[in-house]
């Protein structure tokens, strides 16, 4: 009897399994592959996730990254690629490569950097599925190290400043999609009428982008002019997640909606009192003063906007 696996991610919204493009990819190909997995989605009772998030847990081995999943399940014979020729197992490879070269950024930026999508649903959200007070801490970590791998490929010469580096990314994640749209074609899947490994990493990257509701939507809008790759989404929720197309009824995401304004609303207002907190307590000393070593915090350490540390 095979040991039974369980997968630790962070849960979804907005009529998706997943708001987390890994998680999302990981369950999407367990779905393909008939892989039994037992799902925990992150929440307030949670201890701090430590690592990379999703986590596959069998008996005593701990896995995380989607590439690592994915190569146990196959291990495990649970094989969504079986039927692909070597060359569409090297197709695969490059659009694996071409997704996280060039539409990676965009969306992490569109969730992450983007400073009104991050203020009012990215941070109350993720947030809302973490324990206090760590819910003030994790959003900001997890914002700064979007920053980071952003900057990591795209912030070196010659793209130096902030407006170079955003038309870069959205330029080369636009291309992405009409190149994944003329790929996919008429097709129901990538290599025809079986998902496979390269569906459930598009699938993963493109779902959040489509679904959920930014302020700003820039991508989004170019990814809804791709008709076909918005019914790929649509068919896998259909199919494999028994989720309408919607993922909510009109009610229910009146109330989605209004539930997560009452959720930044409640983030902004505790924010605000820590703040007013720490002003009382640093005007109140309990001590006499004492003459202190000036430290300087490093940029990476203050809660200060991630679009004002993109310029050199």
């Amino acid at each position: 009897m095979a040991a039974p696996m369980e997968l630790n991610c962070w849960g979804g919204d907005w009529g998706l399994p997943s708001l987390h493009p890994e998680s999302l990819t990981v369950m999407a190909y367990a779905k393909f592959s008939g892989a039994p997995l037992t799902v925990n989605t992150i929440n307030t009772s949670w201890r701090v996730p430590k690592g990379d998030i999703p986590v596959l847990v069998s008996e005593d081995i701990v896995i995380s990254q989607p590439a690592k999943i994915l190569n146990f399940l196959r291990k495990q014979k649970y094989n969504a690629d079986y039927e692909l020729s070597a060359k569409q197992g090297a197709d695969t490879l490059a659009y694996i490569a071409l997704l996280e070269e060039k539409l990676l950024p965009a969306l992490l930026h569109t969730f992450w950097i983007e400073a009104e999508n991050y203020c009012s649903v990215t941070k109350p959200w993720f947030a809302s599925r973490i324990a206090f007070p760590l819910r003030w801490y994790l959003p900001g970590k997890m914002s700064r190290e979007a920053l980071n791998r952003i900057l990591l490929t795209k912030g070196g010469p010659p793209l130096y400043s902030l407006t170079e580096v955003e038309a870069q990314i959205y330029r080369d994640a636009k291309e992405c999609l009409n190149l994944l749209s003329k790929r996919l074609g008429t097709s129901q899947f990538f290599f025809g009428d079986t998902p496979t490994t390269l569906d459930a990493f598009v699938f993963g990257f493109l779902a959040p982008i489509y679904k959920v509701c930014f302020p700003r939507v820039q991508l989004q809008e170019h990814l809804k002019q791709l008709p076909n790759l918005c019914r790929f989404c649509d068919d896998i929720l259909t199919c494999y997640f028994r989720l309408t197309v919607s993922g909510h009824s009109p009610a229910g995401q009146d109330t989605a909606d209004a539930n997560l304004q009452k959720l930044t609303q409640l983030v902004n207002k505790e924010s605000n009192l820590i703040e007013k907190m720490d002003d009382n307590l640093r005007k109140s000393p309990q001590h006499p003063p004492r003459k202190l070593t000036t430290l300087k915090l490093a940029a990476g350490g203050e809660e200060s906007s991630p679009l004002s540390r993109l310029s050199p």
